[in-house]
């Protein structure tokens, strides 16, 4: 019997063990929380979107560590103090940020690094390992020169993001793929109403896609992270606190080992949360399909309903059904055919039907 290259791909997925992972502060889990997707969040400098978020979410200056030069956990927030939210939305692979921060003297008239910057890592899969070319492996095979095209930055991100930006790029991408940083891949907005040398408080607020593999020549040849409920990120940032004369006075992080800047090993781990339950409905029915063999007309369906259901009843379309919860179904002939997935739980009953999304040949 053969086994067709679409099917013996599904089998793999469902072998293929998970590979595990580490991260700084094991036992620290921070969260990611789940805007609904009526309530996306707006890049408009605004920021009234972020005052749903509950208080827990906000990581703050307690959070921190001084790990380079020797403040340790001792941090004074007269000095700088910060709180950040990050959020998502199911099925758009991005990393929504919010930045409230006060600083007593505001640095930003450098053209280079020499600025208040917002260093932000992001680890999409977990791949961990170093991602910039000086820690390579196989520096002693190609020259840092080759290694930065070839991996620096690909599995893991850095950006150097200005608080605030001026006369330059809203953030530094260290690494072989300055086009994240550009629309669509990310947006941001900031609003202050300091100068530089001044004290004040700036909120800002962007979004960043994270990627799987980022290649130097281009989004074409990358692979964007899939962001899944529940699913864990590799993702910390730090901030560089200038106070005028090029001197960064704080490395303040939230991973505590400034190894978090080049290795995605030392990142800390996020959790992407589900909807809180306030924009939960108690039920919901909803699936999705896979067409596992078209010469067979096989079709794999999968439940995919919130809510806590007790019963399943699927109409195929073709005079047939099944109440299992995920079924598999071979038509009998070609056709263009209307799904319905019926669900019952305590909460009551849910419908969801698909117009000719189903489509035999």
């Amino acid at each position: 019997m053969t086994i067709s290259k679409t099917i013996l791909g599904i089998l793999l997925m469902f072998c293929i063990s998970v590979t595990s992972y580490s991260t700084a502060r094991p036992d620290r889990v921070f969260k990611i929380y789940q805007f609904p997707i009526n309530q996306i969040p707006r890049i408009d400098g605004q920021f009234s979107d972020w005052e749903k978020i509950p208080d827990t979410y906000t990581i703050g200056l307690e959070e921190l560590n001084d790990t380079r030069f020797g403040n340790g956990t001792n941090l004074d927030p007269s000095d700088y103090d910060i709180d950040v939210k990050v959020a998502w939305v199911k099925g758009l692979n991005r990393l929504y940020f919010y930045i409230d921060a006060y600083d007593d003297y505001w640095d930003f008239d450098h053209h280079a690094l020499g600025q208040d910057i917002f260093e932000l890592v992001v680890d999409g899969d977990l791949s961990g390992g170093t991602f910039i070319n000086q820690h390579n492996g196989n520096k002693n095979l190609l020259s840092k020169n080759e290694l930065h095209y070839k991996g620096h930055g690909s599995h893991a991100q850095n950006y150097h993001i200005f608080t605030p930006v001026q006369n330059k790029d809203w953030a530094m991408v260290w690494g072989n793929t300055p086009w994240i940083k550009e629309f669509p891949h990310y947006n941001s907005a900031s609003a202050f109403d300091f100068e530089h040398g001044e004290s004040g408080r700036l909120q800002m607020e962007f979004y960043i896609t994270p990627f799987d593999h980022a290649a130097f020549d281009g989004f074409s040849k990358s692979s964007v992270s899939q962001l899944k409920e529940d699913d864990f990120i590799g993702l910390a940032w730090c901030i560089l606190d200038f106070d005028g004369k090029g001197k960064c006075e704080a490395f303040m992080n939230i991973a505590h080992d400034t190894k978090m800047i080049y290795d995605a090993s030392y990142l800390c781990a996020f959790r992407l949360m589900p909807l809180e339950p306030e924009w939960q409905k108690p039920i919901a029915a909803n699936w999705s399909f896979l067409e596992v063999d078209r010469s067979s007309r096989w079709i794999q369906f999968k439940d995919e309903s919130q809510g806590k259901i007790e019963k399943w009843h699927w109409d195929f379309g073709d005079n047939t059904n099944s109440t299992e919860q995920h079924p598999k179904h071979i038509y009998k002939q070609g056709g263009t055919w209307t799904v319905t997935l019926t669900v019952e739980g305590p909460a009551g009953k849910s419908i969801r039907s698909k117009v000719w999304d189903v489509v035999t040949q």
